[in-house]
């Protein structure tokens, strides 16, 4: 594919990513309440940042101006442990901060390594969920991912 090809892509989800944003897809409300609770509990902002994102960065994705993300001691072992994988282990959690222009906080975006796979569930400053469960906008975009994950690779 061109490289306008691919940018025409791009801008096709993220125009497809915003046009969504207003109308959500939270497919599973009390399991996003309740890792929303757990997320809290965990002091997530105390958890090592992901590999490339040891501060805010500036973003173009759908997640905001700029994002911090955050990984969990299971993702973290992982990436510490560089031993080659096929896919991030469960009980995986990945916590993105997202931040508008302002650098005011505007939304969380998480997912969950689970059984069934992941768990997606994003929500607004307040922590009340947009999205959650398996919804098509964020598996059709991370699909381009390693193991569903855009933002770094899998250890190789």
């Amino acid at each position: 594919m061109s490289s306008f090809n691919n940018l025409a892509a791009g801008l096709g989800l993220g125009m497809v990513a915003l046009m969504g944003a207003g109308c959500g897809d939270n497919q599973e409300p009390e399991a996003a309440d309740a890792f929303w609770t757990r997320i809290q509990a965990s002091n997530y902002p105390s958890w090592s940042r992901a590999p490339g994102y040891e501060t805010r960065l500036p973003s173009s994705a759908p997640h905001g101006d700029s994002v911090e993300i955050y990984v969990n001691p299971v993702i973290q072992a992982a990436i510490t442990d560089a031993k080659p994988l096929t896919e991030w282990p469960l009980g995986a959690w990945v916590v993105k901060n997202g931040y508008d222009g302002d650098d005011a906080l505007f939304l969380v975006a998480s997912i969950e390594k689970r059984d069934d796979g992941w768990f997606w569930a994003e929500y607004d400053e307040a922590g009340s969920a947009t999205y959650s469960g398996k919804p098509d906008l964020c598996i059709d975009c991370h699909s381009a991912g390693s193991d569903f994950m855009r933002a770094f690779v899998l250890p190789q």
